[in-house]
């Protein structure tokens, strides 16, 4: 395993969760790194961001409630996710760069990914 997801769970809206995802096997998180989610039914889409630089982005419907982040040390990325609504359901993938992808927010840019891990937001 080179990506390893953890952390979700169930939750009630209006609550926090936090992601962790480890990287493992000389997979790198210096380069860019971020998290999607796929909803039943739905394409996987884009939540956060870091560039190899630090610059962090996150998609419009989640900035301000969720903040993507990463330790090196630890060779760990994070999300917190505060403020949960019921639409932030699905499961999340994190996903680790080799290179320095200019198309952050585009899954094709990503060389790793983790197994994903479920987050249920309830009403």
């Amino acid at each position: 395993v080179q990506l390893q997801a953890s952390g979700g769970g169930l939750v009630q809206a209006g609550g926090s969760l936090r992601l962790s995802c480890s990287a493992s096997g000389g997979v790198s998180i210096k380069n860019g790194v971020g998290w999607f989610r796929q909803a039943p039914g739905m394409e996987r889409e884009f939540v956060g961001a870091i560039r190899w630089s630090g610059s962090a982005y996150h998609r419009d419907s989640v900035r301000g409630r969720f903040t993507i982040s990463r330790d090196n040390s630890k060779s760990t990325m994070y999300l917190q996710m505060n403020t949960l609504k019921p639409e932030d359901t699905a499961v999340y993938y994190c996903a680790a760069d080799r290179d320095r992808s200019v198309a952050i927010s585009n899954p094709s840019s990503y060389d790793y990914w983790g197994q994903g891990t479920l987050v249920t937001v309830s009403s």
